[in-house]
């Protein structure tokens, strides 16, 4: 069966090092919340804000291993009062179970995101 879980993250400043890092951690705890190897995974797609400039989130991954997945990268929807310094993500995946997928946001984009349970300590939110 396929499935896709969604995700997002607020990067601290519009770095190359800070997009990487932050599109790395968002992904890894995307994987571990939904018990994913590399190999499950269909594609993934990141947006970003029109604030981030600096790196490619998905570049970040590829210099990282990741590289038996098609990564596609776009700008999110300029939209007034939008959060600033954001990285979404959309990953779809093959699964034989039927567990439901688990959404990952993490530091400030957990207010995207108001009708999920409270997120655990870690950042994902609780199925």
């Amino acid at each position: 069966m396929t499935r896709a879980v969604r995700g997002a993250i607020q990067v601290e400043q519009d770095t190359r090092e800070a997009i990487w890092d932050a599109a790395s951690l968002l992904v890894s705890r995307l994987m571990e919340e939904n018990r994913l190897p590399e190999d499950a995974i269909v594609s993934l797609v990141f947006s970003v804000t029109r604030d981030l400039r600096s790196a490619n989130p998905a570049a970040g991954l590829r210099r990282q291993g990741f590289s038996q997945v098609p990564l596609f990268c776009l700008q999110e929807a300029d939209v007034d009062g939008g959060m600033p310094r954001v990285i979404r993500a959309l990953l779809t995946y093959t699964t034989r179970s039927r567990r439901q997928p688990v959404p990952v946001y993490l530091g400030g984009a957990r207010a995207l995101r108001p009708d999920l349970p409270p997120a655990d300590p870690a950042g994902a939110a609780r199925p």
